[in-house]
């Protein structure tokens, strides 16, 4: 069932008037706020939104994107572009991102979240939630971060993820990001809640590892989920499990 057959999509169509819309309507560019479901890729979105499209519209050829990747265990905010909202991708990319969360202490993965197993196991009792909060302003500004292995980046034509799965060792580059606010939510030993805001290509996963390299311990993203892309609210989203 897609979603335009589906109570959730009964929804959608009624908050973005979908049913009143012409073909027309679609490709002159609209655009539709996701709250996407653990497990799902951005693309499963797009897919899912696209096929709704052309099953309303009898398959014609209709252009879907999204702006903005989250990971498969992310759940959150998705900018769904259809038409010539398309066009204006990059656009939205470019918008600062906020976050929320959890990292886990004293445990580090080759992903930097919890899609690979625990490869090595450090001690946490030590640290408290003041470390935690003076660690964080610590981030706070400009700075050089090297993304994670286990990601869509490419490199030399290949995404850096299948040197990952290939266990090849591979120079990646540092890139300038910015975090704008990062706050500690609570402390329940060994989770952290965070919230954080930050520019596009900011990686939650890296941040996590590197905090626990500065706490001398270990961390890695337990849990992440997307509520702001500029003015752009999950709380405005639509869940279409």
């Amino acid at each position: 069932m897609y979603i335009f057959n589906s109570p959730q999509g009964k929804k959608i169509m009624k908050k973005y008037n979908i049913d009143s819309f012409s073909f027309d309507d679609i490709n002159k560019g609209k655009i539709i706020l996701v709250d996407k479901p653990i497990n799902w890729t951005s693309f499963d979105v797009v897919k899912y939104i696209r096929k709704s499209l052309q099953l309303k519209f009898k398959n014609k050829k209709i252009k879907v994107g999204h702006a903005g990747t989250l990971d498969p265990l992310a759940t959150g905010l998705l900018i769904i572009c259809i038409g010539k909202q398309t066009k204006n991708i990059s656009e939205y990319q470019d918008l600062a991102k906020t976050y929320t969360g959890k990292f886990k202490l004293g445990e580090t993965t080759l992903s930097y979240d919890a899609e690979t197993d625990v490869i090595e196991k450090f001690k946490y009792e030590h640290i408290t939630i003041s470390d935690l909060k003076k660690l964080a302003n610590e981030f706070i500004g400009n700075s050089m971060q090297k993304p994670p292995i286990y990601s869509a980046i490419k490199k030399d034509g290949k995404r850096l993820y299948y040197y990952a799965r290939e266990n090849k060792e591979i120079e990646i580059d540092d890139r300038e990001i910015h975090i704008y606010d990062f706050e500690i939510l609570d402390f329940n030993s060994p989770y952290v809640e965070f919230k954080i805001k930050c520019s596009k290509g900011t990686y939650i996963r890296t941040v996590a590892n590197d905090f626990g390299k500065r706490l001398n311990s270990g961390s890695y993203l337990y849990e992440l989920r997307r509520t702001k892309i500029g003015r752009f609210s999950v709380l405005n989203a639509i869940d279409i499990k």
